[in-house]
């Protein structure tokens, strides 16, 4: 058989010690039916002997289903006589409870008594928790200590999961991507990946002039293979191997795909043979490890407690020089965006998302302009925003001080990399950024101006940018006060799907619907002046306008009749509530809650200001929402019973910004509940300044809890101080669940 070079480091028992090998249904059952007995018995003797030559052997083996499907149309052919089950569907999960012990057994036919194997079921919400993380490890450690060889499977009998397989846990879908996962958990050497095909091929493999691909070059291949059907029997197929080798390789774990029909297949790989494909492991990328996860997680922390220690004059220092480089390298910037948006265009993407991804000189202009604003505040960090005299020299303060190390994931914008990295500068925390990979070119290169732009007294890897999704996994898992804060922004989807993967504290959003309500009181000209601005400004901002309300006793004038046909003029396209859609004919909207994020909006007609506040509080978002009115009466009701974020009366929902708030940017809007909303990234600490005072179970001090200002400008400073504070604590985030800030708000270009 021909040597290959690539792998010439797999002969090396050196560098490949730790096998992870996984035998597909197709691989142990017969295409008839029943077990492949004689290719089951060669396989493992091949791993016996590699477990005798000191090889730490790890199986990944399917077939439960398939045996326990086949021992039950047994049973139920026994029983055809009678009425036994004539009818009875075989359910899926009920076969693999029946099938694993076969399957067990069936292994220790084979093996014979003189291997030991341990059976190991998981299931993805076992991957969740971080002792059991912990446990898999020591666990699979010990056995291999005593020559065990560990077979794991999927325990579908169990499994929470239903069609599609795939779903948002992004944990393992299938025996193929539970091989990868265990092969990056366990830190294998090596993944062996055995098929019913000698490997992928450039075309079906049936066709005599398709091509086995001896090395997957991801660059040249990725995309551009058409896979066939699934497997005969399992869940996969060749596409769920090559997804799942792709995830390994990506992790730091060379994989090979071949046969498992030929019996000696997995000696021939160990012997460097070409047999099968390779995928090599990524070396463009960091190995997504934990330990990389948490060395880059505390280089983080380490970095923004420098920044903490420097002066507020030095802060706003790095913050000007990212500004100047901001600018000074816009040409760059631009081709780097160009390119993201012209490939995001091939790729069919969204107009809505084109549009927030495409960055030009005047939005390169404007974020510099907003970091400037920011530089040029009082300094966030060390507000004191309350000061209590406990008792006679005893003092109580209540000062601002960063959250510490924030993981952000956000989708599409590249101007939200640029104004998160500015906020957390300014207000001292640590910052780990992942982007959506349609603006993988625009974050890489505003990641690299703004890290160049950070002195090496602070440190460069103040701010982190994960590049790879297969990172995500192992930040999520450092819950040991590494990572202080996670802020998911994007969809629902990615939303849950961060919260079900931690236990750090999440920030989650709700979607940014936003009302604005038309009171019969309500200045008609301006009304419309309001909600076209509210509407079209920038349709794909968390902040703007996707369901209007109107008084019914304007629904069936003249000046409404106008209004409806200037934002058809406009191209907004308009959907009724179960009120308004009769009236106006327009198609009914399939939710009275649903943020368009285009030239789209709901209309309904409402009662009066209290069936606008219940409509607003029913189907809230809690974002945004605004009352158009002149009764002061109507204002004040709504102000005061709409609970949301931010309220507005006589003023678009698109002023609803942190550089519009005056707080030079954001990280969204939150919707949380807890503590606070609006933008910002500050919470509190307390301070107590005493002389030796004891508590004495309560008798040691006598407090008097007085409040005080501050000794300087007769209380004028503390004032000044307090003001600049509520601005940040209004809208500061906490470490408590609740939702999310929510998408910046990116003026249009």
């Amino acid at each position: 058989m021909e040597q290959d070079s690539d792998r010439a480091f797999i002969k090396d028992k050196n560098v490949v010690k730790r096998l992870v090998i996984k035998l597909g249904t197709a691989v142990v059952t017969k295409k008839e039916g029943g077990i492949a007995l004689e290719r089951l018995q060669v396989l493992c003797e091949q791993i016996k002997e590699l477990r005798s030559q000191d090889y730490e052997v790890i199986l990944v083996t399917s077939g439960a289903v398939a045996l326990g499907r086949q021992a039950l149309k047994d049973r139920i052919s026994v029983h055809n006589s009678s009425s036994f089950h004539k009818t009875v569907e075989l359910n899926g999960k009920a076969c693999a409870a029946v099938g694993q012990p076969d399957l067990m057994a069936l292994f220790k036919t084979v093996f014979s008594e003189d291997v030991t194997q341990a059976q190991c079921l998981v299931t993805e919400s076992d991957f969740r928790g971080k002792d059991f993380q912990k446990q898999l490890k020591e666990t699979v450690e010990h056995l291999l200590s005593l020559k065990a060889i560990p077979l794991f499977n999927e325990n579908d009998a169990v499994s929470t999961r239903t069609d599609p397989y795939e779903d948002s846990s992004g944990i393992f879908w299938d025996n193929d991507s539970l091989a990868a996962l265990l092969a990056k958990e366990l830190k294998a050497d090596l993944l062996i990946l055995m098929s019913d095909v000698d490997g992928l091929y450039n075309g079906p493999p049936c066709n005599t002039d398709s091509e086995l691909i001896h090395t997957y070059i991801k660059e040249k291949h990725q995309g551009k293979i058409t896979f066939g059907e699934k497997s005969r029997v399992g869940r996969g197929g060749m596409a769920a191997k090559v997804k799942a080798a792709v995830d390994a390789a990506s992790g730091g774990i060379p994989v090979v795909i071949t046969s498992g029909f030929d019996g000696h297949n997995v000696t021939r790989v160990l012997q460097g043979e070409r047999v099968g494909t390779l995928f090599p492991r990524d070396t463009n990328k960091e190995e997504s490890l934990v330990e990389n996860a948490r060395e880059m997680a505390i280089a983080a922390k380490e970095s923004s407690r420098r920044l903490q220690a420097m002066t507020s004059e030095e802060r706003k220092r790095i913050l000007l020089d990212i500004a100047d480089a901001l600018e000074g390298n816009s040409h760059i910037i631009h081709v780097e965006n160009e390119a993201d948006v012209c490939e995001a265009e091939h790729a069919g993407y969204e107009k809505s998302l084109i549009s927030r991804l495409a960055l030009n000189p005047g939005k390169i202009t404007r974020l510099a302009n907003n970091i400037r604003l920011l530089a040029n505040m009082e300094d966030p960090i060390g507000c004191l925003s309350r000061k209590t005299q406990l008792a006679d020299g005893f003092i109580l303060e209540r000062i601002s001080c960063p959250l510490g190390v924030l993981l952000v994931i956000f989708e599409s914008r590249p101007d939200a990399l640029v104004q998160i990295a500015s906020l957390a500068i300014r207000s001292g925390n640590g910052l780990l950024l992942k982007g959506g990979k349609e603006a993988k070119r625009s974050n890489a290169i505003l990641h690299k101006i703004i890290t160049d732009a950070i002195p090496e007294s602070v440190g460069r890897k103040l701010v982190g940018l994960v590049t790879s999704r297969y990172e995500i996994p192992d930040l999520l898992k450092l819950d040991d006060n590494l990572i202080n804060l996670v802020i998911p922004r994007g969809s629902n989807k990615l939303v849950s799907r961060i919260k079900n993967l931690t236990k750090i504290p999440v920030l989650g959003h709700t979607d940014g619907a936003c009302h604005v309500y038309i009171d019969r009181s309500a200045k008609m000209d301006m009304a419309k002046q309001i909600v076209l601005d509210a509407k079209e400004d920038y349709p794909a901002a968390c902040n703007a306008m996707e369901t209007l309300l109107v008084h019914k006793e304007l629904a069936h004038t003249a000046d409404f009749n106008d209004f409806i046909v200037e934002l058809r003029k406009k191209g907004v396209n308009l959907y009724g509530g179960s009120r308004e859609s009769s009236l106006l004919n327009i198609p009914q909207a399939d939710s009275l809650s649903t943020e368009y994020s285009s030239m789209a909006c709901t209309v309904e007609v409402v009662d009066d200001v209290h069936a606008a506040i219940e409509h607003i509080n029913k189907n809230e978002s809690a974002h945004t929402d605004c009352i158009i009115a002149e009764d002061q009466e109507v204002v004040e009701a709504f102000l005061g019973q709409v609970d949301s974020a931010v309220v507005s009366h006589n003023a678009s929902a698109r002023f609803s910004d942190g550089a519009r708030f005056g707080l030079g940017a954001e990280v969204g809007i939150s919707t949380s509940r807890i503590h606070a909303r609006g933008p910002g990234l500050l919470t509190t600490k307390w301070i107590i300044r005493g002389r030796g005072q004891v508590v004495d179970g309560d008798k040691g001090v006598t407090c008097t809890h007085k409040n005080i200002p501050t000794e300087t400008d007769g209380g004028t400073q503390e004032k000044r101080k307090e003001e600049n504070m509520s601005k940040y604590l209004l809208h500061s985030l906490i470490f408590s669940a609740g939702f999310l800030l929510y998408p910046f708000i990116c003026r249009r270009a």
